[in-house]
């Protein structure tokens, strides 16, 4: 009842309560006689039907912020290599990208992404020579965690090692690193930004958390807020533009 109740109050789903109140009184009206003509009878189980009928081909809508609000559990949920399958697009930005960058991620690249000819992986990370910057960002990402796992500097030398090498292979599609000049306070992860299927994953570092899987990650599609999907869209491309080109790009 404290569903039903928040609902009304914040005017969700009144058409389908309205429904089924109507539909209850003439349910209980019909058990003391023929009280409810038969044409209203039809008449109301011919709107429970369309409107059943509507919601169930209309646009998902998210009436729940845990729907779209996660902590990095969302990839044990569901993959990043299982995103790959079908992506000819993805982007990525991380101050060093090593929890996501692994041995494994990088395979599932090259047999997806890179195995296309118009495959374009891009992927930014905090410019190893902007030694202020990454020694402001270890300060935040590993002074505020209980748990620390990663060393930041030695994390970003690990990735930038990977990079080079798996920008080096011999693949149809290509991937392209750059070096940003400070962390923005989030990272990012783009799989088809511009496809209808697209999905754009956003981690917020925060000023504590107990690991680095804790912090709160907002998963969007073009379904769920149109503007906000491409202010996001928007960040990477104006961090992607201003970032340095690496060496071997």
């Amino acid at each position: 009842m404290s569903r039903i109740g928040s609902d009304l109050k914040m005017q969700r789903h009144v058409d389908a309560y309205a429904v089924a109140a109507i539909a209850v009184v003439l349910a209980v009206l019909s058990l003391v006689g023929d009280v409810v003509s038969e044409d209203v009878r039809w008449a109301t189980a011919l709107a429970a039907l369309g409107l059943l009928v509507y919601r169930e081909t209309s646009p998902e809508q998210v009436s729940d912020l845990d729907a779209f609000l996660h902590s990095r559990v969302i990839f044990d949920d569901t993959t990043f290599g299982s995103r790959l399958r079908t992506a000819k697009t993805v982007w990525v930005f991380a101050p060093s990208a090593v929890n996501l960058l692994t041995a494994a991620t990088a395979d599932d690249l090259r047999r997806t992404v890179l195995a296309q000819a118009d495959g374009v992986v891009r992927i930014a990370v905090l410019d190893p020579k902007a030694t202020a910057a990454v020694d402001l960002a270890a300060l935040q990402l590993d002074g505020s965690v209980d748990f620390q796992v990663h060393d930041l500097p030695e994390a970003l030398d690990t990735t930038v090692t990977r990079l080079h090498s798996v920008a080096a292979w011999e693949t149809p599609g290509s991937l392209e690193y750059r070096f940003a000049a400070f962390n923005p306070g989030f990272s990012l992860v783009a799989v088809d930004p511009y496809e209808k299927t697209g999905v754009l994953i956003v981690e917020f570092h925060g000023f504590h958390n107990e690991s680095n899987a804790s912090r709160m990650h907002i998963e969007l599609r073009r379904s769920i807020s149109e503007h906000w999907y491409e202010y996001w869209l928007d960040q990477f491309e104006h961090l992607w533009a201003g970032a340095r080109p690496s060496d071997t790009s």
